[in-house]
């Protein structure tokens, strides 16, 4: 039996639903970040999250060596800032922060305010496989923001949901 190719895989991932994040790394003028699509809920006790990030990616050295993050679920009026994060418009590091208004939570991890739930977590461990690392955070703190719809990811295009 023939392993399926990685454009097969990547191309049936994209029928998968998935709830849009921006996770934000660094510190002062050394930001970055990523839109993922893999973040999840680990554990409530105690309050885990898992995220899975492309080594290759701009954020991750970042991610490793700052050992926090925020995690900002999106809205359905982020789309823009879903753009930015993702690279869809060339935009690169700090300046991925240009759309939004974004807040310093305890530890310093930059959270989108009016994010339907914003985190802020330390990276607890990172499993390395394949291509990404599993990113295990530790929840320092929350933010929530009601009626703030959902950003989702389908078919190759973000969708707002009311």
């Amino acid at each position: 039996m023939e392993l399926p190719s990685s454009k097969s895989f990547t191309n049936a991932m994209r029928a998968l639903v998935g709830n849009c994040s921006v996770i934000t790394v660094g510190e002062g003028a050394d930001i970055s970040g990523l839109v993922v699509t893999s973040a999840i809920s680990l554990s409530a006790e105690p309050p885990l999250l898992l995220a899975c990030v492309n080594r290759s990616s701009s954020s991750w050295p970042l991610l490793d060596k700052y050992r926090k993050f925020g995690w900002s679920s999106l809205g359905a009026g982020h789309q823009q800032i879903a753009e930015d994060f993702s690279g869809f418009r060339g935009v690169k590091g700090p300046d991925r922060y240009r759309q939004g208004d974004w807040e310093a939570a305890e530890s310093g991890a930059l959270l989108l305010k009016g994010a339907p739930a914003a985190f802020d977590c330390e990276v607890e461990e990172m499993i390395d496989r394949a291509t990404h690392s599993i990113v295990i955070g530790r929840v320092r703190a929350i933010r929530e923001c009601e009626d703030a719809g959902a950003l989702v990811y389908w078919n190759g295009s973000f969708i707002p949901m009311n």
